[in-house]
């Protein structure tokens, strides 16, 4: 565009020329398009308005890396490469991203390099990860962004002592474990719309705590122990916490993402998200960051190729979900995933891998750790065509010595149940038959807290049952199987210790013909609810184990999903959005009465929030259960005036109807007498209000329903 000229140079420009501009049609001119030579339009003032660029302020995607050694031209090239190869793994250099400064005088470097990435979360990351490395005895990397530069060169040289903040107490994140009438919360998400609420089935109704709308953009989800609330957005994720408030805590920075995970101490938080490629000939990528749950900060991120996150040996397409599985117990020491012939076990002291190598398992599909100990278990399948049995395998970490092994023949497939105290492991074998025309299923049951690990096999009466669902009884010794072929399994009981088999696994019962197929122990014990889903839409039996009897049985039509509140004491079951209809949730008691019910449109979640371990010694807990009706009497009287409470309300809300009832009748007699005189008027003085005014006539009359036609055959009619 031409510089841009005034109206008086213009005039001036004219004059000289001997124009007079007041003779000339200026709307005949017709400019080139897109030109205005410099003039500006009065009506267009606005669209001329020069506003700033806002440009990208600083280097943040550069990052600067100290303490290289100092070295001749020669070995320039080797020096770089080796750099090159550490900062290439964290994420792409750019082109002509790299600077290495020379001493002109020397000609030999200044110990010190410029590293420039395609992004600042790259230059971040590159910080978080080399800052300390250690590239030999006498050179450890010292690595800033170069915006941080700025920030110690205004450093002051005079020190002065920093502000004393005054002491403002946070909320009390555990407080809501001190109601007083000892409730459970959940939460919930309708609509736009996320709610967390008391579980209060004495008043046969929840009470709200908190809601939001909009507080989530996906989906939320509590941590391990009920600590923290979490939810997720376009820019990333987020922690809230308290009794009733749920300020925000934390924000954790990570476009996009999908899917997050708590380690089981609540000390960390994974984040998750995938770039699909627009282009087929590009990769499709992901990116995990581990972050500091307390403090936010970044630990360590896991960028590359979708394909390297695809678990282990298995024909499974995709990345499954945890891509990272934390190791056993609350102290959120380890944490592992599977790759190729290889489980990558990390620690979270320096988050990186044990030893600096992964464990070699060749040919490893699958692994699971057990849920109080450093303890993997892993599966190999058979290789050369049965030649090499397949094997599950006890390994301990961090020494990564295997502590058992059980070789196993004629597998098609495995799935490994741990039970939750860490004591058991299930093993569920299906084995083909050497035509492997069909295939039979059995168990294959460690003892992991005896000495040398015994292993005792268990096999189904009838071995070509199909196993429908598995589960270990919570902080038990007892599992159920559903099993059968068909339209009603059966469903057994079994024990890994009774008084007559202290060390070896016995039957306590079959039920026959159930309309089931899941599992839903009490987190108690003793409790469980057969449910059958899906086909069997919402049938319920809440059976307990102990006496070998039905409970009671019950009805959600078209139940997604069930879940037992973190004391055992009540059940929540519900429909969520897959169903159009019935949308909504129900509460049980441990016994199988339903409690209340609540429909909600849109219904997407239930979540009850988790409660953390008992500080109650196993001595305590029972102590408390033997004098348990010492107990129970304080409780039972708070039932009895909460029941009175329930009573007199009821009562008021009777007698409230009935006087509304009195005083609507009242209104209309009282308007009835005021239009007395009116009636008698338009009835020619008749009163006929009452009664025996009237007489009542029975008129009976016929009404033709239906009429038929009978069409008669015209031969017929000749013959």
């Amino acid at each position: 565009m031409a510089s841009i000229v005034s109206m008086a140079d213009i005039e001036a420009t004219a004059k000289g020329l001997g124009i007079d501009l007041s003779a000339v049609n200026l709307d005949s001119i017709t400019l080139p398009p897109g030109e205005d030579f410099g003039i500006k339009s009065d009506d267009d003032e606005d669209l001329y308005h020069e506003e700033a660029l806002e440009l990208e302020a600083g280097f943040g995607n550069v990052i600067v890396v100290d303490n290289l050694p100092v070295i001749p031209l020669e070995k320039f090239e080797k020096l770089e490469g080796v750099i090159r190869k550490i900062y290439g793994q964290i994420g792409p250099i750019r082109e002509g991203g790299f600077w290495m400064p020379v001493n002109p005088e020397t000609k030999k470097t200044l110990g010190y390099c410029f590293i420039e990435y395609n992004t600042s979360q790259d230059a971040k990351s590159a910080k978080e990860n080399t800052n300390g490395y250690k590239l030999d005895k006498s050179h450890i990397f010292a690595v800033n962004l170069f915006d941080e530069i700025e920030k110690y060169m205004k450093i002051p040289d005079e020190w002065t002592p920093a502000e004393i903040k005054p002491y403002v107490p946070s909320e009390n994140l555990h407080k809501w474990l001190t109601d007083e009438k000892a409730r459970d919360q959940f939460v919930i998400r309708a609509g736009p719309f996320t709610e967390v609420f008391w579980n209060d089935p004495r008043q046969m109704m929840p009470e709200l705590v908190y809601r939001r709308q909009y507080w989530t953009e996906s989906f939320v989800q509590w941590s391990p122990l009920g600590t923290y609330l979490a939810t997720v957005h376009r820019q990333g994720a987020a922690i809230w916490g308290g009794a009733s408030t749920f300020n925000r805590l934390m924000r954790f920075a990570h476009p996009q993402v999908k899917l997050i995970d708590f380690s089981p101490g609540e000390k960390y938080i994974v984040t998750y998200s995938s770039h699909e490629p627009s282009n087929p000939r590009e990769k499709h990528w992901v990116l995990l960051n581990f972050f500091d749950l307390r403090t936010g900060k970044l630990m360590r991120d896991f960028r590359g190729n979708a394909d390297d996150f695809v678990s282990g040996s298995s024909n499974v397409t995709g990345v499954s979900w945890p891509v990272f599985r934390w190791g056993g117990g609350r102290e959120d020491k380890f944490f592992a995933r599977l790759g190729k012939n290889v489980i990558s076990v990390y620690e979270t002291e320096t988050f990186t891998l044990i030893d600096k190598k992964s464990l070699k398992v060749e040919n490893v599909a699958d692994f699971t750790w057990s849920p109080t100990d450093p303890i993997i278990a892993c599966f190999v399948p058979e290789l050369g065509g049965g030649n090499q049995p397949a094997r599950v395998s006890l390994i301990q970490v961090p020494s990564k010595e295997e502590m058992r092994q059980k070789n196993l023949f004629n597998v098609s497939d495995i799935k490994m149940y741990w039970q939750n105290n860490g004591e058991y492991l299930a093993v569920k074998v299906d084995r083909h038959t050497k035509t492997k025309k069909s295939t039979t299923t059995g168990f294959e049951l460690f003892r992991i807290k005896e000495r040398d690990i015994p292993i005792e096999v268990l096999e189904l009466e009838n071995k070509n049952d199909k196993i429908v669902a598995f589960a270990w009884e919570p902080k038990g010794h007892r599992f159920a199987i559903i099993h059968g072929d068909g339209p009603r399994p059966d469903i057994s009981f079994y024990s890994m210790r009774t008084a007559q088999n202290v060390g070896r696994v016995s039957k306590l019962a079959t039920l026959k013909s159930k309309q089931a197929n899941a599992l839903y122990w009490s987190p108690a014990g003793r409790f469980v609810v057969l449910a059958g889903l899906k086909g069997f839409n919402g049938q319920l039996e809440f059976y307990n184990v102990d006496e070998l009897e039905t409970m009671a049985t019950g009805e959600h039509f078209m139940a997604t999903y069930i879940e037992w509140d973190p004391t055992g004491r009540y059940c929540a079951t519900s429909v969520t959005s897959v169903h159009e209809m019935e949308n909504g949730f129900h509460i049980w008691s441990f016994n199988g009465k339903l409690l209340y019910r609540i429909p909600k449109d849109q219904f997407y979640q239930f979540l009850w929030r988790p409660r953390p371990p008992s500080l109650l010694s196993p001595e305590k807990e029972e102590e408390i259960s033997k004098n348990l009706k010492k107990y129970s009497k304080k409780y039972e009287a708070e039932d009895q005036d909460v029941s009175l409470q329930l009573s007199e309300q009821d009562r008021k809300k009777r007698k409230m109807i009935q006087e509304e009832w009195d005083q609507w009748v009242a209104q209309w007699k009282k308007l009835h007498e005021e239009e007395k005189q009116l009636r008698l008027v338009l009835r020619d003085g008749e009163a006929s209000d009452e009664e025996e005014e009237y007489e009542a006539k029975e008129v009976e009359g016929e009404e033709v329903i239906d009429v038929t036609e009978e069409i008669v055959d015209s031969d017929d009619d000749q013959d």
